[in-house]
């Protein structure tokens, strides 16, 4: 099985490293924690080149984010899947101003220095129009607590759902 990690989590990464039955191959913008430079808009893979790809919460951070998705779905064999976590849906509609460029205004905003929009539950249309079919799952439904807090999935509004995104048939 091959693996992309985008921005991986230490958390989750230490799974993947450890086994010898996964490519594990990971990616960050600024390569401080990963095995390879990438940027989520234009990744330097083939296509139909992994089977899972895993990207949590990076999507809030980047402008072009319909962009990282189709280049996820264009990455993923048919067959595969991709974990693609953003903050808690607090919110109907994603909202985003491209006009708010500096940190202390994207602060008070956005709720972070570095994000660029505010996700809502229209996320999974996003996601769909990119190509993939989209379950959203509720660990904390189905987990002990032992284990979301193993996997850090507890933020500040509660636990975030887990959006498991296939490709369509292509």
């Amino acid at each position: 099985m091959r693996v992309l990690h985008v921005a991986p989590e230490r958390s989750i990464a230490h799974h993947f490293e450890t086994d010898p039955t996964i490519e594990y191959v990971t990616g960050d913008f600024e390569q401080r924690f990963a095995t390879e430079r990438v940027d989520v808009t234009d990744l330097q893979f083939g296509n139909e080149s992994f089977d899972a790809v895993l990207c949590n919460h990076v999507l809030e951070h980047v402008p072009e984010d319909r962009r990282a998705m189709r280049e996820i779905y264009r990455v993923l064999k048919p067959g595969g899947w991709a974990i693609l976590l953003i903050p808690t849906l607090l919110r109907e509609t994603t909202f985003e101003d491209p006009s708010i460029t500096s940190p202390e205004e994207r602060k008070r905003v956005f709720g972070q220095s570095d994000h660029v929009r505010i996700y809502g539950r229209d996320y999974v249309n996003r996601l769909s129009e990119s190509g993939f079919d989209v379950d959203a799952f509720r660990p904390d439904y189905e987990w002990p607590a032992a284990e979301i807090a193993t996997f850090r999935l507890r933020g500040p509004n509660g636990v975030d759902p887990i959006f498991i995104c296939r490709p369509q048939r292509r």
